[in-house]
């Protein structure tokens, strides 16, 4: 099992989640130097275009465009994941594993129902992460105790009021190109497959618009959303500028 410290781990409980919410984000930070990856924790098989197989290879293809230092599938029930002992422990061995600073995870609220389970499974992972009592192994290793910093929930389908806005207006167009890499799941003037709430002609459109209502409010052209359950801090004033 690879060992690899990271700056920011994000989970998703599809993959395409995160190119959706927080692709931006995410390729503003690795430009900036820091270490990122994604954990998905299924592979959207229960979706109702494409197959399992095919969202792997999209997800490989979309790692590459926004740069990432890794990304795993935990290959977790889609529609069925439970916030039980065994699913907490393989989260918490990830936790171990990359020793992130930051997580990003899914919205809190959402149409899809997997994507609230997965909000509060990842925050109490986190939490139990730092638990010295709870014991995990990694290629017979003995893992460390370690608790995230933050917690930030990208904002999804469901519009909600954020608590964190970031600029991502010089990466919207490789959000998209992020997001095309699955092409199984958008818009396909040829495609045969049943239409679904993200397959249609204009669903993009949506995602800029998101995008720019968000950055309307801290003025500039595109932001990414987030929303906290622990109040946000910072050393001085002139950091939130």
């Amino acid at each position: 099992m690879e060992t690899m410290n990271l700056d920011i781990l994000c989970f998703s409980a599809h993959p395409d989640d995160v190119e959706l919410s927080c692709s931006g984000t995410v390729m503003k930070h690795i430009d900036l130097g820091y270490k990122v990856g994604i954990i998905d924790l299924t592979k959207g098989e229960l979706g109702t275009r494409g197959s399992a197989e095919l969202r792997l290879q999209e997800a490989e293809n979309a790692s590459r465009i926004l740069g990432l230092s890794c990304r795993e599938n935990l290959g977790l029930a889609d529609g069925f994941f439970r916030k039980d002992e065994e699913t907490l422990l393989k989260i918490i061995a990830k936790i171990r594993q990359y020793q992130p600073k930051i997580v990003l995870c899914n919205s809190e609220i959402d149409r899809h129902v997997d994507h609230g389970r997965a909000s509060d499974l990842i925050e109490e992972a986190c939490f139990l992460s730092g638990l010295r009592k709870i014991e995990t192994q990694s290629d017979g290793n003995q893992q460390e105790a370690w608790r995230p910093t933050s917690i930030y929930h990208y904002i999804q389908d469901r519009m909600q009021t954020p608590d964190l806005l970031i600029d991502i207006s010089p990466y919207m167009d490789r959000k998209i190109e992020s997001i095309k890499a699955f092409s199984s799941q958008f818009y396909d003037a040829n495609s045969k497959e049943p239409e679904t709430p993200i397959s249609g002609e204009f669903f993009l459109d949506f995602i800029k618009s998101r995008a720019m209502e968000f950055g309307r409010n801290i003025n500039v052209k595109y932001a990414e959303g987030f929303t906290v359950r622990r109040t946000i801090s910072a050393n001085n004033l002139m950091d939130l500028i």
